[in-house]
């Protein structure tokens, strides 16, 4: 190789460099679409407008907030992996479109481990177990009771197959050994209402949605799936207090494409972890007994990694099957 050869290739790769660190430096330059794989109103709807007025104001920028629902969270997930690397398209995604949807659907069009960068996580938000204001069901026991004399005849609802209230229902059906028959509705809002109109027994609705049903008095909370029982509905007892281990809950997090330069994720990580910690979001989400998290790209991953093991393993004790 010649030394004109040589020079140029030491030339080239210095200004991309240089380039890099100008990108980063200027990043964002202008407003940043944030997609929401999921119908507006459900819990990561929500997590996504309250991130967004806040990232907003710790990135200097407009932040646009576009739901694309369809297929349990793959419809927009596949949105965001056909998007510009660029760092203006990013999603909140969810434990469904990246952890389940490779278990249970046959062609996923994309590689959650290849075609996405996670940026960084926002939170782990339990799911609260509800029934209707009429229901006979005052206790899991209740309704663990019913399920074990009437087998596949207790209904429970669910946005979809690898939701947060499919996924709960599954790790009680396995842990409990119930049998229970699921009913989806197309979103977490029609699967909370079909509860309160009586047209199924239960749900599991993810908290920072279905905590306003408690506090209206509109639904009766039976149990929550964090490890142990919360401050925030301190009389509602955990799932663990009568299935030993029992712990579910939908995490959400940001995510870019996967060719998203390095400088633009630790940027952008830095944003979020900012904005998370905002007075704002700290109050808000604390209010719907949901604490921020944040953390590293790296860390997030590792979750995430954790996160396949542990409900692929479920999933096929559970015996549901790909569609």
């Amino acid at each position: 190789m010649s030394f004109t050869v040589k020079f140029l290739l030491v030339l080239a790769c210095f200004w991309q460099l240089n380039c890099s660190i100008v990108w980063a430096e200027t990043y964002p330059s202008k407003p940043i679409r944030i997609i929401v794989p999921y119908e507006p109103g459900g819990g990561v709807d929500i997590m996504a407008r309250l991130l967004g007025r806040n990232l907003s104001q710790v990135a200097n920028q407009n932040i646009i907030i576009e739901n694309r629902p369809g297929g349990g969270g793959v419809v927009g997930t596949q949105t965001l992996v056909s998007a510009n690397p660029d760092g203006y398209s990013l999603m909140l995604g969810s434990t469904s479109p990246v952890v389940i949807a490779p278990f249970l659907v046959k062609k996923l069009s994309y590689n959650p481990n290849k075609d996405l960068q996670p940026v960084c996580l926002i939170a782990i938000n339990p799911a609260v177990l509800l029934v209707n204001n009429n229901s006979k069901f005052n206790s899991l026991k209740d309704i663990l009771t019913e399920a074990k004399a009437r087998p596949g005849l207790l209904t429970f609802s669910s946005s979809g197959i690898g939701g947060t209230s499919h996924l709960a229902a599954t790790l009680l059906k396995v842990m409990a050994d119930v049998e229970m028959q699921h009913i989806a509705y197309k979103g977490t809002g029609p699967a909370t209402l079909a509860v309160l109109s009586g047209e199924v027994d239960i749900t599991f609705a993810d908290l920072i949605a279905g905590i306003k049903f408690i506090k209206n008095g509109q639904l009766k909370a039976i149990a929550i799936t964090s490890k142990e029982r919360m401050s925030i509905l301190d009389s509602v007892p955990a799932v663990s207090e009568t299935i030993p281990d029992y712990a579910a809950g939908v995490w959400t997090g940001v995510f870019a494409p996967a060719k998203t330069p390095p400088e633009i994720i630790n940027q952008l990580n830095k944003l979020v972890n900012k904005a998370i910690k905002s007075p704002e979001m700290m109050k808000s989400l604390n209010g719907d007994g949901v604490s921020p998290i944040g953390g590293t790209p790296q860390e997030f991953a590792k979750l995430i990694a954790e996160e396949s093991d542990r409900w692929g393993d479920v999933l096929k004790k559970s015996g549901v099957a790909a569609e």
